[in-house]
C-alpha cells in the first residue's frame, strides 16, 4: 500500500518523468542497428558461420551476388563490369574478361566455362563484397549497383534479398502500428465502457512501447521480425493490464468518497493481479531464449522486457493520466456492450457433457494438423517476399536463363596438391543436380601450374591458407534435394580435405533447418514446463497445472494445425514463436475463470453453482482480452506483403479467438469433470 499511496502522491512528478524518458527512447529506436539477414542468427561454432568468416578474413569477400545482364554487347557488358567494379564495397567482379581479353572470342573457352556465364540472351556476372550479408554497406551498394546497371540486370543473391526486404520492411512498419493502434482501439471502445479510455490506455502502451523499442540500443541491434512485431504484440499482450487498473479503479471510486485513496486501492488491487498475469506471459518469451538460433533471444529478451515495462507504466504512468483526466473520463463512460453473461455460463455448464465430447473429438485431428503443419514449414527467405519485388524476379531470371536455383562455394586447403583438387571437381561435379564447380583448376587443368594465371585472378580464388570453389546447383534452398547434395559435397570435400568448408546460401539454411528442429520440441517443452509450474505455485494446486495447460494447448494445436488443412506452408519459425506466446498470453483467461471457481467453491458454493459463477464473472474479461489481441494483429496479418510477418500476425489472431473459446466452452466442463480431483489436490480447498 505504501507503493500504491506514493504512486497516487507523485502523479505529477511521473508524467514529467515519463514524457522526459521519451526523448532519449525515441534517439535510441533511431540508433537502434535492424538486422534483416536470418542467416546470422545461426550459432558461431557452426562449420558454415566459421567457413565464411574465414573468406571475409582470407580473401576479403563477405557477400555475394549474381546479376543477369540481358540483351547487351559484350563490349557494353565490360563497360558494365568496370563501372561496377568502382562501386564502394565492391570487393571483385568474375566476368569473362576476368579470365580473358575480349579479343579473344568467348566461344573459344572450354565450354563448361562458356556456358557457366552465357545463355542464349543474357550473360551472367558475379560480385564479391568486402562487407558481410546484412551489412548497411552492402545494402547500399546492392542499390548503387542497381541504378548503375538499368532495366536489362537483374541482382540476385542473399543481399539483394536482404536489401528487398528492408525497403519494404520500412514502408510498411508505420502502417502496422497504425492499423494495430486504429483496431485496438476500436475494439476497446466498443467492449469497454468508455469513449475517451482507449486513448487513455493507448497513451499509457505507446509509452512503455517507445521505451522498450528505445532501450534495444543497449542490445547492439535487433531482427527485424523483432522490429516488425515488438510493437503489436507488446500493445496486444499488455493492454489486459489497463483494463484490470480502469476496472479496479471504478470499483474502488463507488466505494470511497476520496478518489485518490480510490486509486492507492485500485494500484494494490491491480499490481497482484498484473504480475501473476505478466509472469506467465513472461516465461513464455523467456522460453524463446533457450533456442541456439538466437533469433529466439532477440525476440524473447524484447518482449519479455516490454512486458516487464508494461507492468511498471500500468502501476505508475497509468494512473497518473487516469487521475489527470478524471473528470473527462467519467463523463464519457457509457454501458459496455457485453451483456449480463448469466444465461450463457448456465447454458455451458448444462451442457457439459456434449462440450467434453467435442473436446475429445478435436484432440486427433488438432494434434495431427499440429504435427503435419511442423513438418511443412518453409525455410527458403525468398518464400517470404510478393513475387514482384526485384530480387523475386532475379532470381526467376536466374533460374530461368541459367538454371541456377542456388550457389555454394568451398574453401581448400591451399596446399591440397592441385591434382586432389582436380579430382575432388570431378566428384562434385558428379552429384546429382551440380551444374558445375569453377575453381583454379577449371581454367587450368590439373597438369598446368597455378603461377601461369595472371596474379589479379589468381588472387580471387585463392589466398595464402585457402582456394575458393564456387558450385552452382540446379535444386532451390532447403529443398530436400539440396539437403542431400550438400551432405554428399560435404562428404566428397571431407575425403579431400578435413579442414575444408562448404559454405553459402544453402549449407547455412540446412543447419538451420537442423537446429531449429531441435529448437522447437527445446522451447516447447520450456515454455510448457515455466508456465505448469506457475500455475502451480499462483493456484496452489497439482491438476490444475494439468488441466489449464492442456486447454490452451489444444487450442495452440487447433491453431497450429488449420494451416495444414488449409494447404498453407508457414515460414519455419512461425511455429516455434506462435506455439510459446499464445501460451503464455492466453493461459491468463484459464487462470481468471480457475481462480475465480475456486473462490465460489470455498465460499461453499454447490459444484455446478461455482462453475456457472466464475464463468459468467470472467467471460466479460476474457472477451475484452481475446478481442484486444485480436484486433491488435489482425489488421496487420490483412496488409502485410511480407509473408513471416502476416502469418505470425493471423496465427496470433486466430489463437486469441480460439484460445478464448476452448476456455469459455471447454475448460468449464474439465472443471465440473474434475472437481473431486481439483478439491483434493487443491491447498485451501475442502474436500467433500
Amino acid at each position: 500500500m505504501r507503493f500504491a499511496r506514493a504512486v497516487v502522491r507523485s502523479r505529477v512528478a511521473i508524467l514529467i518523468v515519463a514524457a522526459l524518458l521519451l526523448i532519449p527512447s525515441v534517439m535510441g529506436m533511431a540508433r537502434t542497428r535492424i538486422n534483416y539477414d536470418m542467416l546470422d542468427y545461426l550459432p558461431a561454432d557452426m562449420d558454415t558461420v566459421i567457413g565464411q568468416n574465414q573468406l571475409m578474413e582470407d580473401f576479403g569477400k563477405g557477400a555475394f551476388s549474381f546479376i543477369v545482364v540481358e540483351n547487351m554487347p559484350a563490349a557494353e557488358v565490360d563497360a558494365l563490369k568496370t563501372k561496377l567494379e568502382g562501386v564502394e564495397h565492391v570487393e571483385s567482379v568474375i566476368w569473362y574478361t576476368s579470365f580473358a581479353d575480349l579479343s579473344l572470342p568467348m566461344e573459344m573457352l572450354p565450354d563448361k566455362l562458356y556456358s557457366a556465364f552465357n545463355s542464349e540472351n543474357a550473360t551472367l556476372m558475379a560480385v564479391f563484397f568486402d562487407s558481410s550479408t546484412s551489412a548497411d554497406e552492402t545494402m547500399d551498394a546492392i542499390r548503387e549497383i542497381r541504378s548503375i546497371a538499368g532495366r536489362q540486370c537483374f541482382v540476385a543473391g542473399m543481399s539483394a534479398l536482404v536489401t528487398d526486404l528492408k525497403d519494404l520492411c520500412q514502408r510498411e512498419e508505420p502502417i502496422y502500428v497504425g492499423l494495430a493502434v486504429a483496431l485496438a482501439c476500436a475494439a476497446m471502445m466498443i467492449f469497454l465502457d468508455g469513449w475517451l479510455v482507449p486513448f487513455v490506455f493507448l497513451a499509457n502502451i505507446g509509452a512503455a512501447i517507445v521505451v522498450n523499442l528505445g532501450t534495444n540500443y543497449f542490445l547492439g541491434e535487433i531482427s527485424y521480425i523483432t522490429k516488425a512485431l515488438a510493437a503489436v504484440l507488446q500493445l496486444a499482450v499488455t493492454m489486459d493490464y489497463s483494463i484490470f487498473l480502469w476496472n479496479a479503479y471504478n470499483e474502488q471510486r463507488a466505494r470511497q468518497d476520496d478518489r485518490l485513496e480510490a486509486m492507492a486501492l485500485a494500484i494494490r488491487e491491480t499490481l497482484t493481479s498484473v504480475i501473476g498475469s505478466s509472469l506467465t506471459t513472461i516465461a513464455g518469451f523467456i522460453a524463446l531464449c533457450f533456442m541456439s538460433y538466437t533469433l529466439g533471444r532477440d525476440l524473447g529478451l524484447v518482449m519479455a522486457k516490454g512486458v516487464l515495462l508494461g507492468v511498471v507504466s500500468c502501476v505508475t504512468l497509468l494512473p497518473a493520466l487516469i487521475l489527470l483526466l478524471d473528470k473527462p473520463l467519467q463523463k464519457t463512460r457509457h454501458r459496455s456492450v457485453i451483456p449480463n453473461m448469466g444465461r450463457f455460463a448456465r447454458g455451458v455448464t448444462k451442457a457439459f457433457p456434449a462440450f467434453l465430447v467435442i473436446l475429445l473429438l478435436l484432440v486427433w485431428p488438432a494434434w495431427n494438423g499440429y504435427s503435419e503443419t511442423n513438418s511443412e514449414v518453409y525455410y527458403d527467405m525468398a518464400g517470404c517476399l510478393p513475387q514482384d519485388i526485384d530480387f523475386v524476379i532475379a532470381n526467376h531470371k536466374l533460374r530461368d536463363e541459367f538454371d541456377i536455383a542456388s550457389t555454394h562455394m568451398a574453401l581448400v586447403d591451399a596446399n591440397l596438391p592441385q591434382k586432389d583438387v582436380a579430382a575432388m571437381i570431378d566428384e562434385m561435379e558428379k552429384v546429382d543436380g551440380v551444374k558445375y564447380v569453377l575453381g583454379l583448376e577449371s581454367l587450368l587443368g590439373d597438369s598446368v601450374p597455378k603461377e601461369m594465371l595472371p596474379q589479379s585472378l589468381t588472387k580471387l580464388l585463392q589466398s595464402d591458407r585457402w582456394e575458393l570453389l564456387l558450385m552452382n546447383s540446379e535444386y532451390h534452398v532447403a529443398s530436400d534435394a539440396v539437403g542431400a547434395q550438400i551432405d554428399q559435397l560435404n562428404a566428397i570435400l571431407k575425403k579431400y580435405d578435413p579442414s575444408g568448408m562448404l559454405i553459402g546460401e544453402a549449407p547455412c539454411t540446412k543447419d538451420m533447418v537442423e537446429i531449429t528442429d531441435h529448437d522447437f520440441r527445446v522451447v516447447s517443452l520450456v515454455s510448457v514446463l515455466a508456465i505448469f509450474a506457475i500455475i502451480l505455485l499462483v493456484e496452489k494446486s497439482l491438476s490444475l497445472p494439468f488441466i489449464l495447460v492442456s486447454v490452451i494447448e489444444l487450442a495452440i494445436f487447433i491453431n497450429l494445425g488449420i494451416p495444414h488443412y488449409m494447404g498453407q506452408s508457414l515460414p519455419f519459425i512461425a511455429p516455434i514463436v506462435i506455439s510459446t506466446i499464445q501460451l503464455g498470453a492466453t493461459v491468463d483467461y484459464a487462470i481468471l475463470m480457475t481462480t475465480r471457481y475456486k473462490e465460489e467453491r470455498a465460499a461453499g458454493q454447490a459444484k455446478k453453482d461455482a462453475v456457472t459463477a466464475a464463468l459468467a464473472a470472467s467471460t466479460p474479461s476474457i472477451i475484452v482480452s481475446g478481442m484486444g489481441l485480436f484486433a491488435a494483429t489482425f489488421g496487420v496479418a490483412m496488409y502485410s506483403q511480407i509473408d513471416i510477418v502476416r502469418s505470425m500476425c493471423m496465427l496470433l489472431a486466430r489463437g486469441a479467438l480460439i484460445s478464448m473459446a476452448c476456455v469459455l466452452l471447454f475448460l468449464p466442463a474439465l472443471l465440473m469433470l474434475c472437481d473431486g480431483l481439483v478439491r483434493h489436490t487443491t491447498i485451501g480447498m475442502k474436500a467433500e
